[in-house]
């Protein structure tokens, strides 16, 4: 049996531009999908922590150092300029994998650069 299990998430970004004339995707400072352990072209979920909005959609690695969280295409329909969004990846593994699985959290400050990346989380509490 596979376990679908978070693998890495990146914390309450600020959504720097949102792109309607785009095909798709979200495009993500490439210092931060590095941190997160996200990959170019994986499958992300994204959160929007200002409407509730969530929606699954891949990654394009923005410049480094950039800051860049942008939606592209019909994802920015739920997305304006400086609201905050947490992007997530799943992985999938077996439940021996799984039963010592830490995933990677990146936090950031005001300009999405990371300030932490942890790799536990527990109600109420960010360790």
């Amino acid at each position: 049996m596979q376990l679908n299990m978070l693998k890495g998430k990146i914390h309450r970004v600020t959504v720097t531009e949102a792109r309607l004339d785009y095909v798709g995707s979200i495009t993500v400072d490439s210092d931060l999908l590095d941190a997160a352990g996200i990959l170019e072209y994986e499958k992300v979920a994204v959160v929007n922590v200002n409407n509730g909005q969530r929606l699954e959609t891949y990654t394009i690695a923005g410049e480094p150092g950039s800051g860049v969280i942008c939606l592209n295409g019909a994802a920015a329909h739920f997305f304006d300029p400086g609201d905050t969004a947490i992007i997530m990846c799943y992985c999938q593994m077996d439940a021996e994998e799984a039963r010592n699985h830490k995933p990677k959290v990146v936090f950031v400050d005001e300009k999405n650069h990371a300030t932490r990346v942890t790799n536990y989380e527990k109600h109420g509490q960010i360790a």
